[in-house]
C-alpha cells in the first residue's frame, strides 16, 4: 500500500485568470407578428364601419326631421284652407220662377232579351 503524500508547497504567486471579454448587450429584433398587423387592420376596419354607421344614422335623423317639417307645413296649409269663410248672400230681389222644359219626354220601349 502506497503512503499518501501531500502536495508540495509552492512559492509561486497565484496566476491571475484572464477575464473573458464582455459581450455587448443583445439588441432585440423588431418583430412584426401577423397577429399585430391583423389587429391594426381590424381596428381600422372597425373604425370605418363605425363611421359609416354614424353617417347613416345622421342621414336618417336628418331625413326624419325634414319629413316632420314637411308634415307640419302641410298641416298648417290645410288648416289655413279649412278656415270657414263667409259666403255671399243670394239676391232675393228677383223671385225664382221655374220654367217648363222644352224637351220632349222620352218614349218608353220594351227591352230586347
Amino acid at each position: 500500500m502506497p503512503i499518501a503524500q501531500g502536495l508540495p508547497w509552492t512559492t509561486d504567486e497565484p496566476k491571475c485568470l484572464i477575464k473573458p471579454p464582455v459581450k455587448k448587450n443583445t439588441i432585440p429584433i423588431d418583430l412584426k407578428l401577423h397577429s399585430d398587423i391583423r389587429a391594426v387592420e381590424r381596428a381600422r376596419f372597425a373604425h370605418q364601419v363605425a363611421e359609416k354607421g354614424r353617417l347613416i344614422k345622421q342621414y336618417k335623423m336628418e331625413r326624419e326631421r325634414q319629413q316632420k317639417l314637411e308634415v307640419e307645413e302641410e298641416i298648417k296649409r290645410l288648416r289655413k284652407e279649412l278656415i270657414p269663410k263667409a259666403q255671399l248672400m243670394p239676391y232675393f230681389d228677383r223671385p225664382f220662377v221655374p220654367r217648363r222644359s222644352e224637351k220632349q219626354p222620352t218614349v218608353p220601349r220594351e227591352p230586347k232579351f
